[in-house]
């Protein structure tokens, strides 16, 4: 494989795809609203109709950044083996998580990433309550809560943290986070306890709310940013932060989830099986967006009660553990349209991985069993290239020949690879097959969380950041001039600088990617130099045809 064509088709081919992703957002076909359906209650006692968004949010007053300096809410502090999480006595909402696992950076191991958070830069919370035209606790209400601070003790493996909040009219919410061990899956209860002398009708909703984030992060490696709901009939959507503020969201779903997502990372709401819930995206007067969703309304009989279950995980996106969660939810890792291909291809990386425990030699063995598997294409194309190149010196005599007669040089060209039995275009077609899956792989290295700060050797110590000292992107411009000097010349002379000058923009552009991909090409090109070498040299000697 003639690797200098190959970065210019990746280029081409990703160029095409971001042109062809900013068309279907203007142009294509817009997600499907279904129709709102209104929930039935249990009885017929005046349970409200199903809301509409602005219900949820706008008869409440701003959230403040600050949220610690609300008159009569505090912080309750929370520490599992997996987060050092803050939920507000305000709304019983989670305003800060640290995943205790997954530091910021390889050189601060003490310094946790914080995935939650109130600063207004990145301003990202989680919410929930009740809505009902009767007396209810909503985000902006106060709750009660026994301790200041909750720790997963040893020996222990779930964590119950209730917070309660008692009403004037004798109903008691509770809301319940239930936190287990090794686990970023956390368990959401409101219980609803009905002492009164009339039936309590209500719904839960639970919320995301995101401010949309001002790092516009690496021009060169793209990751998406924002909101992404699941559906059995539509599947994995997405919903970008304008969408969400169109009210485009804004149906009824079974059996499906919502979720915020970034690179790596990702925040999701996950109902009880079976159950119809009403999706809704909105954009916030304080210029923040939610994500959202609520449930049937559901009727309390004087003295009974009544559990609203579900789940929140908050955490990395670890495949096995999202399948296992909810259907779909594992499609936070997104593949795009190639997810055909690169789901096997990380199946199968991750499987290289339990053996040698190390992602660096992951890549390396799995870029060997690559090229293996598309050695006879290879072969193809290098022996096309090779008998090209034995034709540079007649070609250059054509040249001289024909001088600015370009019509006459081609035919005296096609001539001479007819009689030669040459195709000139025999090594693209092996590349242009190749092409999804080196695609898909790309997709895999950006998407995958278990190259965040994975080690290899020596100076590289994080495999999802760039070379810090620029030494693979070095070597890889390096190896892609040997290939040049492999492959044979273009007889136009502007055509040949443009060539020469394709190592030095590679190695600029690659020296901001992520050394886990960087390293893939390059160990592709040592493979790609020693099998083309070997046929450019059988065929020159003769030895070969």
């Amino acid at each position: 494989m003639d690797n200098i064509r190959l970065f210019l088709l990746f280029a081409l081919a990703y160029t095409g795809f971001l042109i062809w992703q900013a068309w279907q957002e203007d142009y294509g076909p817009k997600p499907t609203q279904a129709p709102v359906a209104q929930a039935v209650a249990p009885t017929d006692q005046g349970v409200p109709d199903a809301p509409s968004v602005a219900q949820i949010d706008s008869s409440t007053p701003e959230i403040t950044t600050d949220t610690a300096k609300v008159a009569g809410s505090r912080l309750i502090s929370v520490t599992t083996d997996t987060f050092n999480i803050k939920i507000d006595t305000r709304g019983g909402s989670i305003v800060q998580a640290f995943l205790e696992k997954y530091p910021v950076a390889v050189d601060q191991p003490d310094v946790k990433f914080e995935l939650m958070g109130t600063s207004p830069a990145d301003y990202f919370v989680a919410q929930s309550g009740l809505l009902s035209q009767q007396q209810a606790p909503n985000h902006q209400a106060l709750y009660d809560t026994a301790q200041n601070s909750y720790t997963l003790e040893e020996g222990k493996d779930e964590l119950v943290v209730e917070l309660v909040w008692q009403g004037e009219n004798q109903l008691k919410v509770t809301k319940r986070y239930t936190f287990s061990r090794g686990s970023h899956n956390v368990k959401l209860q409101h219980l609803v306890e009905n002492g009164s002398p009339n039936a309590w009708n209500g719904r839960e909703y639970r919320q995301l709310q995101r401010g949309e984030p001002q790092d516009s992060g690496n021009a060169f490696m793209y990751t998406y940013t924002g909101g992404v709901i699941y559906s059995p009939e539509d599947k994995y959507q997405k919903y970008d932060f304008e969408e969400l503020g169109e009210g485009k969201l804004n149906r009824d779903v079974k059996n499906g989830w919502i979720a915020m997502i970034q690179h790596y990372f990702v925040a999701a709401f996950v109902p009880p099986r079976e159950q119809t819930d009403h999706f809704y995206g909105k954009k916030l007067a304080n210029g923040r967006y939610l994500i959202g969703k609520y449930t049937p309304a559901v009727s309390v009989a004087p003295g009974s009660s009544h559990q609203f279950e579900g789940s929140l995980y908050i955490g990395p996106k670890i495949q096995e553990d999202l399948a296992a969660i909810a259907k779909g939810l594992d499609l936070t890792v997104d593949y795009g349209w190639l997810s055909m291909i690169s789901q096997p291809m990380y199946w199968i990386l991750a499987w290289i991985n339990t053996i040698v425990n190390n992602w660096g030699w992951t890549i390396i063995i799995f870029t060997i069993l690559i090229k293996l598997a598309f050695y006879k294409l290879s072969e193809t194309s290098y022996r096309s290239m090779a008998n090209m190149r034995k034709l540079t010196p007649r070609i250059q005599a054509l040249k001289d020949r024909y001088g600015d007669d370009k019509q006459r040089m081609q035919q005296a060209m096609m001539e001479m690879y007819k009689k030669e039995k040459i195709n000139p275009l025999g090594g693209c077609l092996p590349m242009l097959i190749q092409m999804p899956f080196f695609i898909a792989l790309y997709w895999v290295l950006m998407e995958s969380v278990e190259l965040r700060q994975a080690p290899w050797i020596l100076w590289i110590q994080d495999l999802s950041i760039k070379d810090p000292f620029f030494i693979l992107p070095v070597i890889m411009g390096a190896s892609m001039y040997i290939q040049q000097k492999l492959n044979p010349a273009p007889p136009d002379p502007m055509q040949a600088k443009l060539i020469m000058m394709l190592p030095f923009v590679f190695t600029v552009m690659f020296a901001f990617f992520p050394s886990g991909l960087v390293l893939y090409w390059v160990m592709n090109n040592i493979l790609s130099i020693a099998q083309q070498w070997v046929i450019t040299k059988r065929i020159e000697e003769g030895t070969e045809t």
